[in-house]
Order: C-alpha cells, then sequence, then structure tokens
C-alpha cells in the first residue's frame, strides 16, 4: 500500500524510495512497513519541515538463529532534506513490550511510504493486546519533561513548543480515557478529544496556523497558558496512572506468535 497526503515532494519520495531499495538489496531484508514520522505525520509541518522515513524490517530466517546477529537498527546517511533509518522487527516487539510507543505512532501514521496492510493490522491487534496504559503514559512522561527541560531559558525556539504539547496532550487523552492505552498520533486529534478550554483552543489554533505558514517562527516566551497546560499535565500524570503490570506468560505468547508469524511470511 501506499498512502501519502498531498503536498510530498515527489522527488524527495522516489529518493526515499530509492533508500529503501537499497537497504532491501544491501541488507537481504525485507519491509513490511515504511512511514513518514515527525511533524508531517504528527500534522504540524512548517513549510520548510524534512521527511522522516521509519521502517520496520525483518531478517532472512537464519540471521535470528545465528551466534553473531546482526544490528537489530538499520540507518542511512543523514541529509539536510531527509532522514530514513529503521527497526529490526525484533526489536519494535520488545519495545512495544516495554512501553515504547514510538512503533505505536509508526503503525498509525496517516502517510506510508510503501507497506502490508495486513502486517500493520496484525501489529496493531497485538498492541491492543499487550499495551500497557502505565507503561505508555511513563513514556510520553518522560519524552515530555525531557523536552521540557531543554527549552529552560531565554530564547526558546517556538516550533520546540509543539515536542512538549504533544506528549502533554497525548497524556490528557489517556487520563479522560482510563480503559485506553494508545493515544491518536495525529496532533489535531489529540486536542479535540482532550476537552480544552476556548481559550486553550484559540492559543494552539494559531500557533499550529503559525508554524504551518512560516519557514522560522523565531524565539521567544513559550505562551503562559499553553505553559500552563503543560505543566499541570505533567504533574498530574506523575501519579494519576497506575504502576505498569507485569507481563503475563499469555502476553509474551502472544508477541512470540506475532514474531514468527512474520519469519514466516518475511523472512523467507
Amino acid at each position: 500500500m501506499r498512502q501519502l497526503a498531498h503536498g510530498f515532494d515527489s522527488a524527495i519520495v522516489s529518493d526515499i524510495d530509492k533508500r529503501l531499495d537499497d537497504v532491501i538489496a544491501r541488507e537481504a531484508v525485507s519491509i513490511p512497513w515504511a512511514i513518514e514520522s515527525g511533524s508531517r505525520a504528527w500534522g504540524f509541518p512548517s513549510p520548510d519541515s524534512d521527511y522522516d522515513c521509519r521502517f520496520v524490517f525483518v531478517r532472512k530466517r537464519a540471521d535470528y538463529l545465528s551466534l553473531f546477529p546482526k544490528r537489530d537498527v538499520i540507518e542511512t546517511p543523514l541529509t539536510e532534506v531527509f532522514d530514513v533509518n529503521g527497526w529490526d522487527v525484533a526489536k519494535a516487539i520488545r519495545l512495544l513490550l516495554k512501553g515504547n510507543a514510538v512503533i505505536l505512532e509508526w503503525l498509525n501514521s496517516p502517510d506510508v511510504y510503501r507497506g502490508d496492510a495486513a502486517f500493520r493490522d496484525e501489529f496493531l491487534a497485538l498492541a491492543d493486546a499487550v499495551a500497557d496504559r502505565g507503561r505508555i503514559a511513563r513514556h510520553y512522561l518522560h519524552l515530555g519533561v525531557g523536552q521540557l527541560e531543554r527549552m529552560r531559558g531565554e530564547g526558546v525556539k517556538l516550533k520546540k513548543l509543539f515536542y512538549v504539547l504533544r506528549p502533554a496532550m497525548a497524556l490528557r487523552w489517556l487520563r479522560l480515557r482510563p480503559g485506553a492505552a494508545i493515544p491518536p498520533m495525529n496532533f489535531q486529534a489529540l486536542c479535540d478529544g482532550a476537552e480544552l478550554q476556548a481559550g486553550l483552543r484559540s492559543e494552539l489554533h494559531a500557533l499550529t496556523a503559525l508554524k504551518s505558514q512560516t519557514r522560522e517562527m523565531g524565539e521567544g516566551g513559550a505562551p503562559e497558558a499553553l505553559l500552563a497546560f503543560v505543566q499541570n499535565e505533567f504533574g498530574a500524570s506523575e501519579a494519576g496512572f497506575a504502576s505498569p503490570q507485569d507481563l503475563s506468560d499469555a502476553h509474551i505468547a502472544q508477541a512470540d506468535a506475532f514474531f514468527r508469524g512474520c519469519l514466516e511470511r518475511y523472512g523467507q
């Protein structure tokens, strides 16, 4: 499947396709899922946003039986325009079990360079079964607090605000849904489900509109209302989620079964 939003540069997409083809040939892997991550997929790109292609790969079955396993990350040279790298499916599964939400975002990306819909659907079904709400919340809290620390002081680049707002919004979305474990990837979807006050919605709308139209948003202090929202959400989330549950034997068996299925389908 291929599903890319209007506005993707066709020449850049062609270059990304060539990178993926080269990875497949050079590393002797299959790539059942390759998507756009970052601000484009999150829903707040700038006119000069680069392209962040992320992919999941599967090696040959024999490679997983070696005493000398190959790397579980494949990276390609970084350019000013695009960044293309990926994870071994085994790494992606392990990180999901640990509560790393990155693979969930990749599976839910609206922009797909190439992919097998069955792979995505089966991986998401595994995530629905094994994702732990407490671990996912801790992922976003750790991410958000780290970004906020990097923003301390004067001269903050305003576009960096989104990298604090997004995890804060994900945490709020989760807090409002006690039975949910997987928040939406799209920033607007998070905002729509966050039950925000009108003033805060207006601030977010203005900031998003500015980012979509301006290559450089400039520097300045964070709007007080947005900063207060972020700090309140991080504070509420410190104790607002139950402690992570230990992995059950059933969850481990489900993860193993999915992995073995990937090897059968893509690791020949």
